[in-house]
C-alpha cells in the first residue's frame, strides 16, 4: 500500500505541470489585448506599452511562463490586474463560500443519488423505480444554469420560501435558518445532475450486486431484506461508486463557476467569472489553477481509498 501511495504521489509532479502548463498557454493565447482591457479604447500607445512593460505582457511566453510558475512554487499567484491584489489573497477570501456551496451540494449529491439507485434497485421495475427514475432522468437533463433560474422563479419569486441570491454569513445576524435559506437553492441546482449521474450507477452496481450469490445466500439464511440491502449489497456496491463520487466532486466544484453567477454567491466561481469579462489574467490562471488542482486531489484521494477498500486491487 505504501509503494503505491508513493507511486501516486509521484504522478501528481507531471500531472500538475501538465495542468498549469495548459491554464498558462489557454489563458496566454487568447485573442485581445489586457492592456487595452484596462485602460480603454482612448488609451494612447505610449500608455499601452508601459503598461505592457510593468505588467510582463512585453516578454515571450515561455519566459512569463517560467516566472508564473516560479512564483506559483512560492506560492505567489501573481498579482490581479484589476484589483491591484495578490491572486492567492483574493482567492483565499472567496474559497470558503465556494467550499461550503460545493460541499452542501456534494452531500446532497452523494446521500441522495445513493438513495434514489437503492431505491430503484430494491424496487426494479415496480413504480418507485419509475417515479424515482423519472426525476433522475429530468435531473440530468436540465441544464443547471436553466434550473437555477427555474428554482429562483418558483421558490423565490412566485412563493417566496427562499432568497433569490446572495449569501448570508456563517455569524451573522440570521443565525443557522439564515445560512440554510441562502445556501438551499444554488446547492439543490448545483447538485441535482450529479445526484442524477450517482443514482443511475448505483442502481446498476445494486442490481448487479443483488445477483451474487453471496446476497442470496443471506437471503436463503433468513436475514431481513434491510439487513441484506445494507451490510451486504449496499457495502459492495458502493466501492465501485468512489471514483465516481470524486468525478462529481469534481463536476460540483467547476458547476459553481455558473451556479455562483446565477445565485450572486461571492466565491470562487463569481470571481472567475467576473475576472474573464476584464481579461485579469492572473486572476483566471490563478482560479482555474486552484479548481483542477483541487479536482485532481479529489481523484487521487478517491484512488487511494478504493485501494484500501477493494481487497481485490491489493493483490
Amino acid at each position: 500500500m505504501t509503494s503505491y501511495i508513493l507511486r501516486r504521489l509521484a504522478m501528481l509532479v507531471p500531472i500538475l505541470l501538465a495542468l498549469s502548463l495548459g491554464v498558462f498557454l489557454m489563458l496566454s493565447l487568447v485573442p485581445g489585448d489586457p492592456a487595452q482591457a484596462i485602460l480603454g479604447a482612448y488609451a494612447t500607445e505610449e500608455n499601452l506599452s508601459e503598461l505592457r512593460e510593468e505588467l510582463g505582457l512585453d516578454q515571450s511566453v515561455p519566459l512569463r511562463y517560467v516566472t508564473w510558475l516560479g512564483g506559483v512554487l512560492r506560492g505567489d499567484l501573481g498579482t490581479s490586474f484589476n484589483l491591484n491584489r495578490p491572486v492567492a489573497d483574493e482567492i483565499a477570501d472567496r474559497i470558503g463560500p465556494t467550499l461550503l456551496l460545493a460541499g452542501t451540494a456534494f452531500l446532497i449529491c452523494a446521500i441522495g443519488g445513493i438513495l434514489a439507485g437503492v431505491i430503484c434497485a430494491v424496487y426494479q421495475d415496480h413504480w418507485p423505480d419509475r417515479l424515482t427514475g423519472l426525476f433522475v432522468l429530468v435531473g440530468i437533463s436540465i441544464p443547471s444554469f436553466w434550473l437555477g433560474l427555474l428554482f429562483v422563479s418558483v421558490f423565490a419569486v412566485w412563493l417566496g420560501w427562499l432568497p433569490a441570491s446572495g449569501m448570508m454569513p456563517v455569524l451573522g445576524p440570521g443565525g443557522a435558518w439564515a445560512i440554510v435559506a441562502h445556501l438551499t437553492l444554488p446547492a439543490l441546482t448545483l447538485a441535482m445532475v450529479a445526484a442524477g449521474v450517482v443514482a443511475r450507477l448505483t442502481r446498476a452496481n445494486m442490481l448487479e450486486t443483488l445477483r451474487l450469490d453471496y446476497v442470496r445466500t443471506a437471503r436463503a439464511k433468513g436475514l431481513q431484506g434491510s439487513k441484506v440491502i445494507l451490510r451486504h449489497a449496499l457495502r459492495n456496491a458502493i466501492v465501485p461508486m468512489i471514483p465516481v463520487l470524486a468525478v462529481q466532486a469534481g463536476f460540483v466544484l467547476g458547476g459553481a463557476v455558473y451556479v455562483e453567477s446565477v445565485f450572486q454567491w461571492p466565491g470562487i466561481g463569481r470571481m472567475l467569472v467576473n475576472a474573464i469579462q476584464t481579461r485579469d489574467i492572473p486572476l483566471v490562471q490563478g482560479a482555474v489553477l486552484v479548481l483542477g488542482t483541487g479536482y485532481v486531489l479529489l481523484n487521487l484521494a478517491a484512488d487511494l481509498l478504493q485501494h484500501a477498500m477493494d481487497p481485490r486491487l491489493k493483490s
